[in-house]
């Protein structure tokens, strides 16, 4: 997967977590096997990779939610995987 598929994937996540009044903070892992599933299906990834996907998607909307700007422009600062 190129970067661009992969922060196409992130946004596809980050809504679908939204639709489901998740928090941006959820670490329960039965709560986010839905969403590490999805992106298994959608991206054809093992679990572990699948699942850090999702612990960036977690991120990406944290970053999303702060006062800072934009967060594609910050994730450098904290070790995102997306640009």
């Amino acid at each position: 997967m190129d970067e661009n598929q992969i922060n196409d994937e992130i946004e596809k996540i980050a809504n679908q977590m939204i639709h489901d009044d998740l928090s941006y903070d959820e670490q329960d892992s039965e709560k986010l096997e839905k969403y590490k599933n999805q992106i298994r299906s959608d991206c054809n990834l093992n679990d572990e990779d699948a699942m850090k996907l999702v612990y960036e998607t977690l991120l990406y909307r944290k970053l999303k939610n702060s006062d800072s700007g934009d967060p594609l422009e910050r994730g450098d600062q904290f070790g995102a995987g997306f640009s």
